[in-house]
Formats: structure tokens, C-alpha cells, sequence
């Protein structure tokens, strides 16, 4: 009996968890064999943990499931290892010892690996989809090297919406639902009213290591009223800052990020980014109830007129300790090119289009030069595009992430460039 005959016959016994799980119709497009949701996991029926399959010695269930993840490696065949990790706890246990983070395997999986950081060597592929009708952007992974294709691996969307003072974009693992008070709902990003500066809110704290501001008063002026079932945590974890370009739409645009969730030595020989309280303690367990978050309060801050290099240097001078330093990421200097009459990034083959949102974030934070023969190594990962975002036709942009960013945190960053910048531009 073949690996996906069993994972047939379980899926068939269970009322076919990743045919429903993974199905998603958006509107505007076709559907496609490809087109799936991280999200839609909580819809599952209850499943009994007396069955013939809950009970498989564990041997066995090991070398079953490690041999369907290692074949399995690309979506949307990827559905049978989340399906096994659906049928019951014991399978679930497995799953989580087998299948390993985007960090050490490069692939996405289960939900909670949006929130993950991606791959140290390499990046992983993705592509924005922008409808201007909607004022909605989506998220899909790349299935196959080509760049002007439709069917993607669907991971996130955003949904744009006008203040009077700001403009905030709600950030959702649902394609369609995208409001605050789904329970799809992963962070937000929001503007002032120039569009210059920028804050990435998550859901849930960050370590209680990282150097995050300290919380703002609480505002309910900009939020929907929501259920109190709805968690409504409101946490600083990035702040975006354009600078301005003196040269308008004919020059490139200049910005910088504080990563406040990061610890500047996350680039460092055996750096590491620290996980979620949340993350850690639930870790698979309640992924496949969508991400849900506990109730917290909202500790939103607001913005100030103090500019980005004071922000940077309180935090740099929060504490003498490396450690405690937030990682800051600045986009990359393009070159003037003399023929072409333009200014130039090498993006690789991923970016077709010339715009001025087109950009690629290296680290600012540079190791002490002098130091010990370790950092050579340290040294080129700060040297590294960590991410890239850039435009490869009408509504279509290619987003490319690596290790220290998620995918959530990458996503929210590339929806700071769609916003209008009225002085840079």
C-alpha cells in the first residue's frame, strides 16, 4: 500500500480535511488546482482519537509520515502532510517532530510558519497580486520559476483603508474575510498622514527579550468595534520611515526599518530570532484552529514628529548589551546607469518592470570591522538581500524573503511601498 493511498484513506475517513481546508475561491480570478488557505483549518469536524489510524504504532506512523514529507516537497501535493497532521493528536506530535521550521527546511507548511522566519540559505519566492478596485493585496507563494503566472499558493492578504489622519492596511489569513474581527486577523500596518512613516502591529507580544517602545495610550478612534470573543492586541514589533528624495519620481526612494522583534545579533554567527511566547508554548497544537490569539490589550503607538535617526539611536543606546539592539534593515543603493538612464538594482531575473516601489532591504547594523575570523562569515550574511520587492507587470509584484523576516512581517513591509508618499515624491 502506497504512502498516498494511506493518506487517501484517512483524509477519505475524516471527510477529506485538506480538500476543504485548502480550497479557496477569490474573487476577481479563476480558481485554480493550486489556490489554497492556511486559514479555513478551523472548520474541521471533531475527530475521534480512538480510531484504527490514532492508534498506528509510533514506529511506523514515523516512517510514514517522514517519507510523505520528504516527497511531498512542493504545494499543492504539500496538502497530504498538513492533512496527517489533522487526522489526531499522536499524528499531530508526529508531524511537529518531523516536519521542520521555513528556517531549516526553506518550505511554508502550516500556519504558524507565516510567523516564522525563512530560510538562512536561500529565499523563498513569492507574488503580490493588487486589486485597485478593492484596494486589497494578496499573497501567494510561488509554485513554478515563471513570473507572470496566475495559480499561487495563497498565504495572506491585506486590505487598504483611508483614514482621516492615516491610512491602515489589515493584514488576514483569509482571502476574502479581511476585517479585525475575523479571527483570521494576523497584524496591521499603518501610516501617518504623509505616508513617510509606517508601524507594523502584530496580534501577539513579541519575546520578552526584544527591545520593543514602550506601549502608547490605548485608542480605540481607528478601530471597529469587535466581539469580545476577537482578540484585540495591538503590538509594535517594526517601524518603517521614508526619507525624503530630493530628486522626486525620477530618483529612488530611500527608507529604513527598525525591526523591534529582531535582536541585531540575529545576524550573527549563531544568532537566532527568539519565538513568540504564544508560538512557542501552542506551537502546532493550534495552528490548525487558524492562529488564534488571546485576548490582549491594545497597546498601539501613536506616531510622533521625532525623526527616524532619534528612534534609531534610543534604541541602539537602550543598553550596552549587543543583544538588546533591534536589527535595522535600510534598502540597498541602486547605481546610475549611463546607457539605460535609470537607476539600477540587480533583482536577478525577478523584477521586470522599473518603478520607484521596487527596492531590496540589507542589514544596517554592520559587524565591528577588526573583529575575530568568525564574522567573514557574519560578515556576508549582513552583505545579503534579505528581502526584495519589486513589479513585473500591471498589478503584479514579486516578493522575495529570507531568514530574519517571516512572511507576515515581509508582506506588511511590501505594503508600505504601495502606500502614496506625499513628501518623497
Amino acid at each position: 500500500m502506497s504512502f498516498r493511498s494511506i493518506v487517501r484513506d484517512v483524509r477519505d475517513s475524516f471527510g477529506s480535511l485538506s480538500r476543504r481546508s485548502f480550497d479557496v475561491r477569490l474573487s476577481g480570478h479563476q480558481r485554480g488546482k493550486s489556490h489554497g488557505s492556511f486559514h479555513d483549518l478551523s472548520d474541521q469536524p471533531v475527530v475521534v482519537q480512538n480510531s484504527c489510524w490514532a492508534n498506528l504504532p509510533p514506529e511506523l506512523l514515523f516512517d510514514v509520515i517522514r517519507r510523505l514529507e520528504e516527497s511531498e516537497n512542493t504545494w499543492p501535493a504539500r496538502k497530504h502532510v498538513v492533512a496527517c497532521a489533522s487526522v489526531c493528536r499522536s499524528w499531530r506530535i508526529m508531524c511537529q517532530e518531523i516536519v521542520r521550521s521555513p528556517e531549516v527546511c526553506g518550505k511554508l507548511t502550516f500556519p504558524v510558519s507565516l510567523k516564522q522566519p525563512g530560510p538562512r540559505d536561500g529565499m523563498i519566492q513569492c507574488f503580490i497580486k493588487r486589486d485597485k478596485s478593492n484596494l486589497t493585496y494578496h499573497l501567494f507563494l510561488c509554485l513554478s520559476p515563471a513570473l507572470l503566472v496566475e495559480n499561487g499558493k495563497f498565504l495572506l492578504s491585506a486590505k487598504r483603508t483611508r483614514r482621516t489622519t492615516c491610512t491602515e492596511y489589515v493584514i488576514s489569513m483569509n482571502a476574502e474575510n479581511i476585517s479585525r474581527s475575523s479571527n483570521t486577523y494576523v497584524g496591521k500596518l499603518r501610516s501617518n498622514f504623509l505616508g513617510t512613516k509606517f508601524v507594523i502591529y502584530d496580534t501577539q507580544p513579541p519575546c520578552t527579550s526584544a527591545n520593543i517602545p514602550p506601549p502608547g495610550r490605548t485608542s480605540r478612534r481607528f478601530s471597529k468595534k469587535v466581539s469580545p470573543k476577537v482578540p484585540t492586541g495591538s503590538y509594535s514589533i517594526a517601524q518603517i520611515k521614508y526619507e525624503l528624495n530630493v530628486l522626486g519620481t525620477r530618483g529612488p526612494r530611500k527608507m529604513n526599518c527598525v525591526m523591534h522583534s529582531i535582536p541585531a545579533s540575529a545576524l550573527d554567527v549563531g544568532g537566532s530570532v527568539p519565538g513568540q511566547p504564544e508560538l512557542l508554548s501552542r506551537s502546532l497544537e493550534d495552528s490548525f484552529r487558524s492562529i488564534s490569539f488571546s485576548k490582549l490589550l491594545d497597546h498601539s503607538t501613536d506616531f510622533s514628529s521625532s525623526r527616524f535617526s532619534e528612534i534609531v539611536r534610543a534604541s541602539s543606546n537602550e543598553g550596552d548589551d549587543s543583544n538588546a539592539k533591534p536589527l535595522v534593515l535600510k534598502n540597498k543603493s541602486p547605481r546610475w546607469h549611463e546607457q539605460l538612464q535609470c537607476w539600477c538594482l540587480n533583482f536577478r531575473g525577478r523584477v521586470t518592470v522599473a518603478s520607484v516601489k521596487n527596492f531590496q532591504l540589507i542589514a544596517a547594523n554592520q559587524p565591528p570591522a577588526g573583529g575575530p575570523t568568525t564574522s567573514r562569515s557574519s560578515q556576508s550574511d549582513h552583505d545579503k538581500v534579505i528581502l526584495q520587492f519589486g513589479k513585473i507587470g500591471k498589478d503584479m509584484f514579486t516578493m522575495d524573503y529570507r531568514y530574519p523576516l517571516s512572511a507576515v512581517q515581509a508582506f506588511a513591509i511590501c505594503l508600505s511601498s504601495f502606500d502614496t508618499k506625499l513628501a518623497c515624491e
